[in-house]
């Protein structure tokens, strides 16, 4: 399915994946800033979140749906930049076709193997009992306090708070769709990826990002996991200038695109 999408700036494509609670409207802040930066900014909804409806019954495959999606727009060769959600799909895309990804940026990650901390498995337990009992705002309350920090302020926490609704909202309605088989299989295939990469974290997430992050760094030959001051799950939401100045840092590194990208 070709996906919603915003974008903003020319240049080469940086690919703004969002978190699960949010939607793309969770990189509103980050379209201008990084247009200015002299880039084309593009924030894709992924399969059931924002405008972008699943149909009762179909198998998604967020991965190929991002790439399929960008072939509509003409961009073949791009960075690709996910927090949480969004850093798995940006995962799953470079390996599906590593050829047309110049860059992977990826915060707020931990394997889905993993073993979930009791700080999260309470996150999780919270959301999960509100929704069995029919209390969507008190769902809303408990992921708006597990991925935000206690730092993040009133706009944060009201922004995140309407788009985790939605997102809410839509999985009551519609169910969770049927998931494709995942590309990365069980890990090794992360190896294989010779594909620059960065991997950050928010400073106040809980330890299972921080393991995850330091753990995918050392599987991306990464090197150090980048702290962002101040934050928690939903790091670029947070720290939206932070997050795009290591953005723009590391997409100046890359070598210069080899063939022209349309748009």
């Amino acid at each position: 399915m070709l996906l919603p999408s915003t974008e903003a700036g020319r240049g080469r494509p940086v690919v703004l994946l969002h978190a699960r609670p949010t939607d793309r409207t969770m990189w509103n802040a980050h379209l201008p800033l990084l247009a200015d930066a002299g880039v084309r900014a593009i924030a894709l909804d992924l399969p059931g979140h924002g405008d972008a409806l699943v149909p009762a019954g179909l198998e998604v495959a967020p991965w190929s749906d991002v790439l399929d999606t960008l072939d509509h727009l003409g961009a073949d060769r791009f960075v690709l930049a996910g927090n949480s959600l969004g850093a798995l799909v940006a995962l799953q895309a470079a390996v599906t076709a590593p050829e047309r990804v110049e860059g992977l940026v990826l915060v707020g990650y931990r394997p889905h193997d993993q073993p979930a901390s009791p700080h999260l498995q309470a996150a999780w337990d919270g959301e999960r009992a509100a929704l069995a009992a029919g209390d969507l705002d008190a769902a809303v309350k408990a992921g708006v306090e597990a991925w935000t920090s206690a730092d993040a302020t009133d706009e944060v926490r009201t922004q995140a708070a309407r788009m985790l609704h939605r997102q809410l909202t839509t999985r009551l309605a519609y169910g969770e769709p049927p998931q494709a088989a995942d590309p990365l299989g069980t890990g090794p295939a992360l190896r294989t990826l010779s594909v620059p990469a960065l991997v950050g974290v928010g400073e106040h997430d809980m330890p299972d990002f921080h393991q995850g992050g330091q753990d995918l760094a050392r599987d991306l030959d990464a090197g150090l996991t980048a702290i962002i001051p101040g934050a928690g799950h939903l790091a670029p939401l947070e720290q939206p200038a932070a997050f795009c100045a290591l953005l723009l840092d590391f997409v100046r590194r890359l070598p210069q695109q080899s063939s022209p990208v349309h748009g």
